[in-house]
């Protein structure tokens, strides 16, 4: 009972290092993100292959996810997620960088014996955590108590930002003359970020997960394993609901279910008449419950028979379907952040 993803391993991980290469040509030092569910690959994994690019720095969600980095990369961890003071226990190793978010915070560690390494995370139009441009003056005061390791800026993935990002760069290091001229940035290109540390003469530190993990999903290959498949005639039941058939088909059970993310997705942004459309007619659908499966079968995707379970799902197959053996492979269409698969197969 497998969920799948093959991964073509030469491919995958010379465009992995390529990306990581042509950056440090463009003067950008690349900063691989790993966290929830490790891009459908497990966070130890990504570890691992970071180690294998030969990083100084990996960056995680969480401090929870931590462990998992360290286990299998030897540098440095930047932890994205802010230092609050309930996590007063995490400043005992010396190999993470905590990201501060809060004035208030950072007078807390600057006041404490432990001088722990930190970047300050400023503000940007995003609006999630930082502290404001307004505040700079009084964070240069407390960062001679720090192990100061530069500014963060968590940047919109909507539109380009480079001008903000540069706009704010500037001036952080003009109200910290004295303080590190290194900037950690997110969702900008490695020519974006470049532009950045050329115009502010700043060490440009790219965090980047999906472009460099997922940036060319052509050589990622998720399948399903088929576990059972039943002939259903017109008017039978099957399923947990017991549905009635509208008519002759198969119903197909496939390795794969809601334990493993299958069908789970979040709220669409519906930012175009487009996208509003179809979340509109995919609602319709699913009112009168129908919702098509991830799943493809002789080249096309199949709808669900009904919600799938835990960690298997049922298909359906109209009659002039020829349906696949017990033990055979399928396709399935996965969000890759939002899967976990049973097995990698690096091939």
């Amino acid at each position: 009972m497998s969920l799948t993803l093959r991964i073509a391993a030469g491919q995958w991980r010379g465009r992995v290092r390529h990306y990581v290469q042509d950056a440090s040509d463009a003067g950008v030092t690349v900063v691989p993100v790993t966290k929830g569910n490790g891009y459908g690959f497990g966070n130890a994994v990504l570890a691992a292959e970071a180690a294998r690019l030969g990083v100084a720095t990996l960056a995680v969600g969480t401090y929870e996810e931590v462990s998992a980095a360290t286990g299998a990369f030897g540098g440095d961890t930047l932890v994205l997620s802010p230092w609050r003071p309930w996590l007063a226990g995490a400043l005992g190793d010396d190999r993470v960088v905590h990201t501060v978010s809060r004035l208030e915070d950072l007078r807390q560690l600057a006041a404490g014996a432990a001088r722990p390494r930190v970047v300050v995370e400023i503000l940007t139009s995003m609006r999630r955590h930082g502290i404001a441009p307004g505040e700079l003056a009084e964070t240069a005061k407390l960062l001679d108590d720090v192990r100061f390791e530069g500014f963060a800026l968590h940047l919109p993935l909507a539109g380009d930002h480079t001008a903000e990002a540069t706009t704010l760069a500037r001036q952080a290091f003009e109200a910290m003359p004295a303080a590190a001229r290194t900037v950690w940035v997110s969702h900008l290109t490695a020519a974006q970020a470049a532009t950045v540390g050329g115009a502010t003469s700043a060490d440009v530190r790219l965090r980047v997960a999906t472009a460099l993990w997922l940036g060319d999903r052509s050589g990622l290959t998720p399948k399903t394993t088929v576990l059972d498949v039943h002939r259903v005639r017109r008017g039978e039941r099957y399923g947990y609901r017991q549905r009635r058939a509208r008519r002759d088909g198969t119903v197909v059970v496939v390795a794969g279910g809601t334990a493993h993310g299958i069908a789970l997705q979040a709220p669409t942004a519906a930012s175009t008449l487009r996208q509003r459309a179809t979340a509109l007619a995919r609602g319709g659908l699913e009112a009168g419950g129908r919702a098509l499966s991830p799943f493809r079968v002789a080249g096309k995707q199949r709808w669900f028979a009904e919600p799938p379970h835990m960690q298997c799902s049922m298909i359906w197959l109209p009659d002039d379907v020829t349906p696949p053996a017990v033990g055979d492979q399928a396709d399935v269409e996965v969000r890759f952040t939002t899967t976990t698969f049973d097995e990698l197969v690096w091939d």
